[in-house]
């Protein structure tokens, strides 16, 4: 069982780094390209060397077994939700916006904010599992991701999954960690990734709050469709989750990870997929921050159903 003190207590953390966000973006001392250029050195340089770290330098069964139930259940878990998106979200319905509502049911902020919530609150001893589920998440949002706005899979979608370097840093990882041969990594490199993954953390939270301290709530809360999208993102997901991850027998830290992962609001990817891909850019901006703000309610109540579950 997993102590909803401690529990409370971190997320109570979590809430302060990113109100911490907030405030600087509302002062002004954090703007749109400071946040973008913060955004592209955290997923490109930061998060790389945290998941890198993650990995053991020796071998053990038990760290293998969590990379590979965080990948499996990671697996079954996006097959799964991917089906249903595609049965709740049809483009008759909503049609050319569909693809966005898919999106934002499938993808979260597993990336962003997913990797410095589970490290806070569960510290390393979920890290090999997230890793798993990570390779899950970044090859299919570089995929199906693109996928769904532009229908085809080109050459350069290719090239994204395989130069990503999140996936490459885990490879990496993955490889010294099950390497029979003792890899000496000197220890200043060591030392350097572990205080550039350690950025990692407070940096991403920050940009979530600034992302907060940015939103226009005026006229928004008349688009019904939008708090539907969001609500069965954030309650549905979580549901449908844990009841995959049941039904494979992953062990109960995997699904307390998992399910938490899903309980996360939609991923700031929308808006970025949506400007380069031709997508509407208000809506999907508007369903990032729905989520967002839906989120701060929702994640406290799953935090009851993983406590339940652990």
């Amino acid at each position: 069982m997993i102590s909803l003190s401690i529990f409370y207590s971190n997320l109570a953390t979590v809430g302060l780094i990113v109100l911490l966000g907030f405030a600087l973006g509302k002062k002004h001392w954090i703007v749109e390209h400071t946040n973008r250029q913060i955004t592209e050195i955290l997923l490109s340089v930061a998060m790389p060397a945290a998941l890198f770290m993650t990995f053991p330098r020796k071998f053990d069964y038990a760290s293998l077994n969590d990379f590979l139930a965080g990948l499996v259940g990671g697996l079954f878990v996006f097959l799964a939700l991917i089906i249903i998106s595609r049965l709740l979200f049809r483009p008759k319905n909503l049609h050319s916006r569909a693809h966005s509502h898919q999106f934002a049911f499938v993808f979260n902020n597993a990336s962003f904010l997913g990797y410095p919530l589970v490290y806070a609150l569960f510290g390393e001893s979920m890290l090999m599992a997230y890793c798993g589920f990570s390779v899950v998440f970044n090859i299919s949002l570089f995929s199906y991701g693109i996928y769904l706005f532009e229908k085809r899979i080109s050459r350069e979608t290719l090239k994204k999954v395989v130069f990503n370097p999140n996936i490459i840093a885990i490879l990496l990882g993955f490889l010294v960690f099950i390497s029979p041969y003792d890899i000496p990594i000197p220890g200043f490199i060591d030392d350097f990734l572990g205080y550039i993954g350690g950025v990692m953390t407070p940096l991403s939270l920050i940009c979530v709050g600034y992302l907060l301290s940015r939103a226009n709530l005026s006229g928004i809360w008349q688009k019904k469709r939008l708090f539907i999208t969001c609500g069965l993102q954030l309650i549905l997901g979580p549901i449908l989750t844990l009841g995959v991850v049941s039904l494979l027998g992953l062990p109960a830290h995997v699904k307390v990870m998992l399910v938490l992962l899903q309980s996360l609001p939609t991923a700031t990817t929308l808006g970025l997929f949506s400007e380069k891909y031709g997508g509407d850019v208000v809506e999907a901006s508007e369903i990032v921050m729905i989520s967002t703000f839906m989120s701060v309610i929702t994640l406290p109540i799953m935090s009851l159903v993983i406590n339940h579950i652990s």
